[in-house]
């Protein structure tokens, strides 16, 4: 991860309501957290690094290998849905020419791109969390969407409601 990366992703969480962001790319993951959130949220770690860099906390060793880890976006959306982890272009479609990555009655596995976020040139994997079935595509290819935006609704594979709202 190179520093024009970082900065990007530092200026993408400042511009967002989000109060935190976890970005993972080639077996390195960056957790950026803002100070506000960091005195409501108990640390996991601490240690020299938490006090150096009080903005950026170490992700686990088990945070999926996506965008899709950002922080739920939104306390407003449904916990059967999924919402924006950023403002920027969605895309639905690894190419125009291309499926897309996902359609409404497909059931999706934990880690399956489910669609791509384009903020500020960089490209952002959302993942799914866990396995479930997608009920409905709720935004179009090249769509600008706001952070806490739902993209998609779910339900379980199991027959039951989705558990949180970053599926």
């Amino acid at each position: 991860m190179d520093q024009q990366q970082i900065k990007a992703l530092i200026d993408a969480l400042a511009a967002s309501d989000l109060s935190e962001l976890e970005y993972s790319h080639n077996g390195e993951t960056l957790r950026l957290v803002k100070r506000s959130a960091l005195a409501a949220a108990p640390r996991s770690g601490g240690g020299a690094d938490a006090a150096r860099f009080p903005a950026v906390a170490p992700a686990s060793s088990s945070a999926p290998s996506s965008a899709a880890a950002f922080a739920a976006a939104s306390s407003t959306v449904s916990p059967t849905e999924l919402a924006a982890p950023l403002y920027g272009v969605v895309h639905l479609r690894p190419s125009p020419d291309e499926s897309p990555f996902v359609t409404a009655g497909q059931a999706v596995k934990a880690g399956q791109i489910l669609c791509v976020i384009e903020a500020m040139k960089v490209f952002n994997e959302v993942r799914a969390e866990q396995d479930v079935t997608v009920q409905d595509v709720l935004v179009s290819s090249g769509q600008e969407v706001e952070a806490g935006q739902p993209l998609f609704r779910f339900g379980s594979a199991s027959g039951h409601g989705a558990e949180d709202s970053h599926v």
